[in-house]
């Protein structure tokens, strides 16, 4: 028997992005400026979360680990070792309802063609 999908709710998705996300993210999801170019620090700066950014080329697995364990977690259990990134892990700040909330919210705001191309990236992935 399939898994049945856990309710999103967009409403809390979008509290909880102003809440831990929006700091860095931006609150429009315009991410931080020169996102591309690393700082003084070495890091990329935050990356927008809107269209004009790269969340929505990655698939929900990627997009769900990447905010649950933090960029270099992620990456690391991807075999991408070393890759200093500033993004923290939400595991035991935020549930897994909670993540799939935020992300799902942070889909809804993008044009039809890159929740199109998210979506078909994801179903290529076998989520």
């Amino acid at each position: 028997m399939p898994a049945i999908a856990a309710p999103v709710d967009l409403a809390r998705g979008e509290a909880l992005y102003g809440d831990y996300c929006a700091s860095c993210h931006g609150a429009n999801l315009e991410g931080q400026p020169d996102w591309r170019s690393p700082g003084p620090d070495g890091r990329l700066p935050a990356p927008p979360h809107d269209a004009t950014g790269h969340t929505w080329h990655h698939d929900d697995a990627t997009l769900f680990a990447y905010t649950k364990l933090g960029g270099a977690a992620a990456l690391a259990a991807q075999g991408v070792e070393g890759f200093d990134s500033g993004m923290p892990g939400f595991e035991g700040t935020l549930t897994d309802a909670e993540i799939r909330d935020v992300l799902k919210y942070i889909k809804s705001t993008w044009p039809d063609r890159e929740r199109a191309a998210q979506a078909a990236r994801t179903q290529a992935a076998g989520g």
